[in-house]
Order: C-alpha cells, then sequence, then structure tokens
C-alpha cells in the first residue's frame, strides 16, 4: 500500500539530525504502544482508532440514514440546519468546505448555529429559516454546553410555530444513548437520535455518527472518506520511522519544541482547507495544552496571509516552525489570458495556469521561509477527494494522540476549558455558582 500522506523534512534540516532521530525514537514506540494497546492515561477515549472500520461495517447505520435522507429528499427540504460547537460540527464542516466546489454534484445546502453567541449572526440565520423548509440536526453529549443549548431553544420555538407537533419528526440529534439533557428531550418527543459513542471526545468524533450523519444527509460519500481513514490507520502504526509519515511529523513537532520553537504554525494555499487549519487548531490545542506543555496551534491562508503576517514570518521572533498542507495535484482549468493593452506588468504569465501559479508561489514561500530561519515542514495529499481528507483527518487524529503521550499528558482531557465557564455561569446567575460570582463581582468592580 502506497502512501496516502506524504511528508517532505527538506526544508527542515536545521531540526534534526540522524541522531535525534534515533533519540526521540523510544517515545514514538512507548506512545504508540500507549495507542494500540491501549494502556495509556485516557485510554477510556480510544475507541476513535478503530472508528473508520467500525463504521464502514455498520449496515444498520447506513441503513437509517438512508432512509432519513430519501424522507429529506421527498419533503423538498432546502436546508438542513446544524446545531453544535467545538468537534461536535467542525469535523463535518471540514469536509462540507472542502468538498463543495470539487464535487460534480451540489450539497444540500446547510446553516451553523450554536457554535458562537453573537446575536446578529444568530437572528439573520432565522430570518432566513423563515421562509425555508428545513431539518435540524442537534449534536450535543449532555444537551447542556451553552452554546448549542441556546441556539436549539431558539430554533425549536421557530420550528414548533412552523410546523406544530409535526415539528419533531423533522429534528434529528446526536448525544449520549442513555443520559443527559438532550437525550431526555430526545426520549420525550421522539426525535430521531444517533449516539456519541461514550470512547470517543468530541474532537476526535468526526469519523463517528457526529460527523457522518450530517455529512451523509447533505450528499457527502461518507464510504469513501471512511475507507480513506481505514488505510490511513493502517499505514500510521507501522514501526518504521522512514515509512510512518505520523511519526517523521510528531518527531519534527517535537524536535523543533525543544529547540526553543514553541509554536506551530499550520499553511495552506488552498482556501478549500481552512476549515482543516480550524479543526486542527482545536485538536492539537486542547489535546497538547496543559501541564505548562504543548505547541500553539496557530494558522494562515496564503497567499492571503503573505500580505498581512508575511513580514512577521520572514523577519519576525524565530520562535516556531510551519507546517505547510499542499496538494499534488490541484483542479486546473483556469489560464490567464493575454491582454497586452493592460499595462500591469503581468503578460509574461498569459497562457499559464492559475493552479501552476499558485503551487510556485507554495515553492517560493517555503524556500523563503525556511531560509529566514523557520523550518518548514510539508505535509501533502495527492488530490482533493473525500478518500484523501478522510486519511488526512485520521493522520492528525492519531498525530495529535501519538505528540500527547510523547509530551507524557493525557491527549484526551481538557480540564482548562472548565475555568471560564464556570465564570459565565456564576455571572450569569447560574444557581449553585453564588460564592463564585461574589467574588468575580468584586473582581469586576476593580477593573
Amino acid at each position: 500500500m502506497g502512501k496516502n500522506i506524504s511528508v517532505d523534512l527538506a526544508l527542515a534540516n536545521e531540526l534534526f539530525s540522524e541522531k535525534d532521530i534515533e533519540d526521540f525514537n523510544p517515545f514514538l514506540i512507548h506512545s504508540q504502544k500507549n495507542i494500540i494497546e491501549r494502556s495509556g492515561t485516557g485510554n477510556e477515549f480510544l475507541g476513535w482508532v478503530d472508528l473508520p472500520y467500525i463504521m464502514l461495517n455498520d449496515k444498520k447505520l447506513f441503513q437509517e440514514l438512508e432512509e432519513l435522507k430519501n424522507e429529506i429528499q421527498k419533503n423538498n427540504t432546502d436546508v438542513i440546519v446544524m446545531i453544535g460547537i467545538g468537534g461536535s460540527y467542525m469535523g463535518a464542516r471540514v469536509i462540507i468546505e472542502a468538498m463543495q466546489y470539487y464535487l460534480p454534484y451540489k450539497l444540500l445546502p446547510i446553516i451553523y448555529l450554536g457554535h458562537h453567541l453573537e446575536s446578529a449572526y444568530i437572528e439573520r440565520q432565522l430570518k432566513l429559516l423563515e421562509n425555508k423548509n428545513y431539518y435540524t440536526i442537534v449534536i450535543s453529549k449532555s444537551g447542556t454546553t451553552t452554546e448549542p443549548a441556546i441556539a436549539f431553544r431558539l430554533v425549536r420555538e421557530q420550528m414548533k410555530k412552523k410546523y406544530g407537533d409535526a415539528y419533531s419528526q423533522r429534528v434529528i440529534t446526536i448525544t449520549d444513548q442513555k443520559k443527559g439533557a438532550l437525550r431526555k428531550l430526545t426520549n420525550q418527543e421522539g426525535y430521531r437520535s444517533f449516539i456519541v459513542p461514550d470512547d470517543v471526545g468530541g474532537r476526535y468524533s468526526v469519523l463517528s455518527p457526529v460527523g457522518l450523519v450530517p455529512l451523509y444527509l447533505v450528499g457527502i460519500d461518507i464510504r469513501e472518506l471512511l475507507t480513506g481513514a481505514y488505510d490511513e490507520s493502517k499505514l500510521v502504526k507501522i514501526d518504521c520511522w522512514q515509512d510512518n509519515s505520523a511519526f517523521q511529523y510528531v518527531t519534527m513537532r517535537h524536535l523543533a519544541y525543544q529547540k526553543g520553537k514553541p509554536i506551530e504554525l499550520f499553511t495552506s494555499f488552498y482556501p478549500c482547507l481552512f476549515y482543516v487549519a480550524e479543526w486542527w487548531k482545536q485538536l492539537f490545542g486542547e489535546s497538547e495544552g496543559k501541564n505548562n506543555l504543548g505547541i500553539l496551534p496557530t494558522s494562515a491562508m496564503f497567499t492571503t496571509d503573505l500580505h498581512s503576517l508575511g513580514q512577521y514570518i520572514q523577519e519576525g521572533l524565530r520562535i516556531f516552525f510551519e507546517t505547510i498542507i499542499s496538494i499534488d495535484n490541484p483542479f486546473n482549468t483556469l489560464t490567464i489570458p493575454s491582454s497586452k493593452d493592460v499595462d500591469d506588468g503581468m503578460e509574461f504569465l498569459a497562457g499559464k495556469q492559475i493552479s501552476e501559479i499558485n503551487k510556485i508561489a507554495e515553492k517560493a514561500t517555503a524556500i523563503a521561509h525556511s531560509d529566514g530561519g523557520v523550518p518548514v515542514i510539508k505535509i501533502s495529499i495527492p488530490h482533493i477527494s473525500t478518500y484523501y481528507l478522510g486519511a488526512l483527518l485520521y493522520f492528525f487524529e492519531y498525530s495529535c494522540a501519538l505528540s500527547g503521550y510523547c509530551f507524557q499528558i493525557n491527549p484526551f482531557d481538557q480540564p482548562g476549558v472548565e475555568a471560564y465557564k464556570n465564570n459565565m455561569y456564576a455571572l450569569l446567575g447560574k444557581p449553585g455558582y453564588e460564592e463564585l460570582a461574589r467574588k468575580l463581582k468584586k473582581r469586576i468592580e476593580k477593573i
């Protein structure tokens, strides 16, 4: 089996020597063992490791999804409303946003709610839905996460007015199998529902019903997605460093960290991968950022951000390394026309494809950044497809778990996110938070 994901380290030579790789290899092997044997901390959340195989063979899931999709089409549905935040919605959005311009057919339109609290945006989306025929997918393991819970209250109220008691047949929940506020409401109202696996955390859940249900219903081929992930799941378990792209990527990240570069800049010259970067930031940020450890994940989209961050990347503090996500065979259709009557200095580009120019810009930028003291790791996929996106997502999930274990932390919890939530609940007057509210209000008075 050939590689789905290739890692090019030609512009990261300053990060490592053969001895560095040799010295780090025992950490990789031990971390690999933690994942495969489920012996590391947080092992109760390693269910994502086998998801591609499990989901590909879940005939009941595919049958239910096909029946639901047929119903949605029969009812002349205009749009799907997807309510969720973080890993509960981001994984599906990655695939939808990346694939929408590459498919020979149109996906069912989707409106995202519950991923922030900006009232003008929410109000506008609700207004758009007034004259639309729609179904709503609500994704929340507990049903008590603030942003999606508020969004669902608003959408549910609107759906009741629009559809009456029949609204419940247009709500699909993806939640805990037995417990939680959303499970209780699902049982009470008779919503169709799918299960969030107990052993899969939100940011690792894209290949579970959390991501697969909305993807299938809008028109994505999830079998191709899962097949790409399944094939990659075999490649990342190879013990040989030279043959394992995840080993290579994780090694370079840690060697960069050890050499005073604690920031990783994720870049791409393909805007269709914008949400891959957003998903990647949550994946690595929540997994590694604890115990005062971890690499800070940041991102930029080129060539756009070269006109804003390019100067800093080239000559600013040398405290980061760059990971470029590249596409070997990008979409090729547009050719630059000849316009000799236009004095823009671009006539020398006439006849060239825009994709060719973009690829040259990528190579030129990578060399410039490397020459400026920024090590560059290049990660490539052959082309944009659901298959290779599935492989890429699994590659990053596995790399993240591997990297977290190399930091000797639990890659599957996120205790730090409770601090801001507790403060917010206290200041909003949630019962049980009265003492914290009193302390916070005293501090606010001094600001």
